[in-house]
């Protein structure tokens, strides 16, 4: 399992196992956030925990989705669909750079996903989380 939070430790999440890749969007939100996100289920395989009231969000214009980040120091700690699909889940992912421990997300293959134009993944570069934290 996998573990994050926020920088002051008011919102948590947890993810099951490990993830094969995590992605970077270029879309107008992802490229601005800077995160690296690794998906599953809400409540299913990731789980968030926050403080009451510290937890805020933003929804895209579209309402597909709503990113949802600390009140009080601002990180983005992950994202939730905003509606189930036809099984009854909800899509959600969690920000891989909060990471509790560093070391165990380290050599996950970063997929790069062009967000913003054709809504493809990009050719695999080689590169893994450690390559973008330096």
């Amino acid at each position: 399992m996998i573990r994050g939070s926020c920088h002051c430790g008011s919102i948590h999440w947890e993810f099951d196992g490990v993830p094969d890749t995590t992605t970077a969007c270029n879309c107008t939100a992802c490229r601005r956030i800077g995160a690296l996100w690794a998906y599953d289920w809400d409540n299913e395989g990731i789980r968030i925990r926050a403080v009451p009231g510290m937890l805020a969000g933003y929804v895209r214009p579209n309402g597909d989705l709503a990113f949802h980040f600390c009140k009080s120091c601002g990180n983005t700690t992950h994202w939730r669909g905003l509606s189930p699909g036809d099984d009854g889940k909800t899509r959600i992912a969690v920000n891989l750079r909060l990471a509790d421990n560093p070391e165990e997300v380290a050599k996950i293959p970063i997929q790069h996903f062009d967000g913003l134009e054709s809504w493809r993944d990009l050719p695999d570069d080689g590169k893994c989380v450690a390559d973008l934290w330096f």
